[in-house]
């Protein structure tokens, strides 16, 4: 629903801090779920291609969660997100990725792009004086509008005074939120646990909304103007009446927003089963098999032969299908999870999938098709072993990464890149055009 014209301007704001590990997912989704208790319409962007703060954001405030990422999606695509929040919202909230100059181009260079205010969010459980070295050399690192500090996992009342004391040249404390070990969200290895499996996730939200609302944060209110764009989803026929047959369960869960909004915007018409529940596959012109936890469900996922079964005749009648990551782990011979545990997969692409217990893949990702440039990012535990010679690698956005495999076999695209549709959209559409 549009903002009435008569109501106050959309304000924004970028909750940033030096490193990952400080608090940031449980204080933004905290915030996002007290603003919304107050009445306010609260809108939440990721910076960078995260799949899994965004489910917790959503629950938090109660709206769709969108990633902005400049390399990704590119500068008229966000800016067309942020307007199209802006006209919806009272606020947006932004959670930056890893630490604030991390990234190229980084949190702060997108704050500074778009105008929007920067809070540093500091551990500051361990030090005194030096939370305002921190916060000093953060707020003058770039030129960015750094519009105050807030202090998290703070022991005590004479604790936050230092802390206070400590900051120069008008830098404000905002406020500082006490330690507070209950609030912890749980995580393993691709980072927090998926939304869907925190049975008491509401129950946290609340507690997260109370301690924020405790804390009498003195939030900046300059209003966000971002300026008139082109609509984020322009509706295009690219995929009239294209039938996509998409998984989505907790085995197959890293679906951007975005992408499924583009696809409906193209004219596809999107449905959704659960391989792990045992349906079936859907009657459909193209499959979509999106990343996920697949070394997590083998044995659900290995007890589905009948859609095994459905998968290889729909691959046989040579109709597209796209597999990211967990979705091109399924469609190997089998996969072994990092305890050892091993399940026969659909067998679709030769070789065996092995999920490592450190990282094995990860950076932003491009690939070269004849319709342009599609981008994406690869994050992934899992190995591919024994598979064919690829038939094309991806190009590393920087050069610490390297290219990921692209498996294609008649209709059938698989890598382990989570692809971004709206950064190329005739090419994404190719990937699903019967």
């Amino acid at each position: 629903m549009a903002r009435s014209p008569a109501s106050r301007p959309c304000r924004a704001l970028m909750i940033a801090a030096p490193a990952s590990g400080q608090g940031k997912t449980t204080v933004v989704a905290g915030l996002a779920r007290h603003l919304r208790n107050q009445g306010e319409r609260v809108r939440v962007f990721k910076m960078g291609p995260d799949f899994i703060d965004p489910m917790i954001h959503e629950r938090a405030s109660g709206a769709p969660v969108y990633q902005l990422d400049l390399w990704m999606m590119g500068e008229a695509h966000c800016a067309a997100l942020l307007a199209e929040a802006a006209t919806e919202a009272d606020w947006i909230l932004l959670e930056s990725v890893m630490g604030l100059y991390d990234g190229n181009p980084s949190s702060a260079a997108f704050s500074r792009r778009f105008g929007i205010p920067v809070v540093l969010l500091i551990d500051g459980s361990a030090m005194a004086q030096t939370f305002g070295a921190l916060a000093y050399g953060l707020s003058r690192y770039e030129d960015i509008h750094c519009a105050g500090v807030i202090a998290n996992r703070v022991n005590s009342a004479g604790h936050a005074a230092f802390l206070r004391e400590s900051l120069k040249d008008g830098l404000p404390l905002l406020g500082h939120l006490p330690v507070n070990p209950d609030l912890t969200l749980p995580e393993r290895h691709l980072g927090l646990v998926t939304a869907a499996e925190i049975t008491d996730l509401e129950a946290r939200l609340d507690a997260c909304a109370a301690w924020i609302a405790q804390a009498e944060l003195q939030l900046p209110a300059a209003p966000f103007t971002p300026g008139a764009t082109d609509a984020a989803f322009p509706v295009s026929n690219l995929l009239r009446g294209v039938r996509i047959a998409v998984a989505r369960d907790a085995a197959f869960c890293f679906l951007y927003h975005a992408n499924l909004r583009w696809l409906e915007s193209a004219g596809a018409r999107l449905q959704f089963f659960s391989p792990m529940a045992g349906d079936s596959l859907p009657a459909a012109d193209a499959l979509y098999l999106p990343g996920g936890y697949p070394e997590l469900h083998l044995q659900s996922l290995q007890d589905n032969q009948a859609l095994i079964r459905d998968i290889r005749q729909h691959f046989n009648h040579d109709k597209p299908i796209l597999a990211e990551c967990g979705g091109l782990l399924y469609l190997l011979e089998s996969l072994q999870a990092v305890d050892g545990e091993k399940a026969t997969m659909a067998g679709l692409i030769p070789g065996q999938g092995v999920i490592h217990p450190r990282l094995f893949g990860i950076g932003m990702q491009a690939l070269a098709l004849p319709d342009g440039e599609l981008r994406g990012h690869g994050f992934h535990y899992g190995e591919w072993q024994n598979g064919p010679e690829p038939q094309l690698r991806t190009t590393p956005a920087r050069t610490m990464s390297k290219p990921e495999v692209v498996h294609r076999e008649r209709r059938l695209t698989a890598s382990f890149t989570h692809w971004y549709f709206p950064s190329a959209p005739a090419c994404a559409a190719q990937l699903f055009l019967p």
